[in-house]
């Protein structure tokens, strides 16, 4: 693993992968909004999801935006009741 420079600071980004019914998984950074990717496999669908947040982190910074903080992120399941 090679470690960032002195100019460079790690960040960690929580990433959320949704099972598609034809298979595959699409991923959503909560952090980061404008990033929808996909996968046909997890490793693949994760692999995609560092690569979009690595392109949207150099197009922010390229603009003068701030990268935003992962935040604390939490996932929950509701079941509900369909009628019929």
């Amino acid at each position: 693993m090679t470690m960032p420079g002195p100019d460079k600071k790690e960040r960690t980004f929580s990433v959320l992968l949704r099972v598609e019914p034809e298979g595959g998984f699409t991923v959503r950074v909560p952090a980061l909004p404008e990033i929808v990717t996909y996968g046909k496999d997890e490793e693949e669908a994760v692999a995609m999801a560092k690569e979009a947040i690595e392109l949207s982190v150099e197009s922010r910074t390229e603009r003068g935006e701030e990268v935003p903080d992962n935040g604390i992120v939490l996932v929950r399941s509701v079941t509900i009741t369909i009628p019929g």
